[in-house]
């Protein structure tokens, strides 16, 4: 009996281990994926140059302005959800998308740059007929927001930078080789489990969201997820070409921070954004961290719709 209890315990933790282990990327975004899920979520799915997109759009024939959310490095579209229902319900027309490689959308196996995504969002826009529009662009949303402004001026209405992290003179990450290795996905894939953990210190009071790190470990399911981080951390590059670009043009910019981030330190380029965008108008949210739309709700939109938008 002592011999059979020996042998079960060790085959036990070994299924464990192995449903946890193989619980990561373990489902492709293929055409399978896409019909599935056209039936479980509220968005649209449209084919695009680079890989099908997923896309939520509400209010289409309003006359009131159209805004453009684009969400940060790796949590995607749902991460806008507050402002995005709020200015729904104001009458604009709104549009949130997840970028390549997160969310719903495809995952390429191609260089994640700035201008990659820049791309998707102009493609989509173009999609939906749409001429002109005011962008909020979050943490790294601000750098895909910022390309778009270099690439296509006349789309833009105005410029809304939350907690971005476009405006370092050189990102941790920078590197010269590009090239995402199997290594590399493999030893970013063995830390998931603290990745996920980790996603709360982006608030300043994370017990004030306890099912955020749950919702994020989802993510982790969807191959080629680890590629697109990795490949787009190694193509961050200084932006400053298209920040002066942005300044010359006289566009309406507007840059919000909270009062308490600690993931993007804004002592680190106070200088460099006010050589940069000397015009902009800036405001800093109180009692929060990098999500300020989030924790300091009410103040963020008291700014936006009744400052920015007004």
């Amino acid at each position: 009996m002592k011999k059979q209890l020996l042998i079960f315990v060790p085959l036990f933790l070994m299924v464990a281990c192995t449903k946890q282990s193989t619980s990561y990327e373990n489902i492709e975004k293929n055409d399978l994926f896409f019909k599935e899920m056209t039936t479980k979520v509220s968005g649209k799915f449209v084919p695009l140059s680079n890989g099908v997109t997923y896309y939520e759009e509400l209010n289409p024939s309003s006359t009131k302005g159209t805004l453009v959310f684009v969400h940060g490095f790796s949590v995607p579209s749902y991460i806008w959800s507050p402002s995005f229902e709020t200015a729904a319900k104001k009458g604009y027309r709104v549009i949130r998308m997840d970028l390549y490689g997160r969310g719903y959308s495809a995952n390429p196996t191609l260089p994640y740059t700035d201008e990659l995504l820049a791309k998707q969002v102009l493609e989509l826009l173009d999609y939906l007929n749409i001429e002109k529009a005011s962008f909020l662009g979050l943490s790294n949303g601000g750098r895909v927001i910022s390309k778009i402004a270099y690439l296509n001026i006349d789309i833009i209405e105005r410029l809304i930078y939350v907690a971005s992290s476009g405006f370092q003179e050189k990102t941790p990450f920078e590197t010269i080789n590009q090239e995402v290795s199997q290594e590399e996905i493999a030893a970013f894939i063995n830390n998931y489990p603290a990745m996920a953990k980790s996603q709360s210190s982006d608030f300043k009071n994370p017990e004030q969201f306890p099912g955020w790190v749950a919702r994020y470990e989802e993510l982790l399911q969807y191959k080629g997820f680890a590629y697109a981080l990795i490949s787009t951390r190694k193509n961050h590059t200084t932006m400053d070409v298209e920040h002066q670009m942005i300044h010359k043009t006289g566009i309406p910019v507007y840059t919000l921070f909270g009062d308490s981030d600690s993931v993007v330190i804004y002592d680190r380029f106070k200088d460099r954004i006010m050589n940069l965008l000397p015009n902009r108008n800036e405001l800093f949210i109180s009692n929060s961290g990098h999500l300020p739309h989030m924790e300091n709700q009410k103040e963020f939109e008291r700014y936006l719709f009744e400052t920015i938008l007004n």
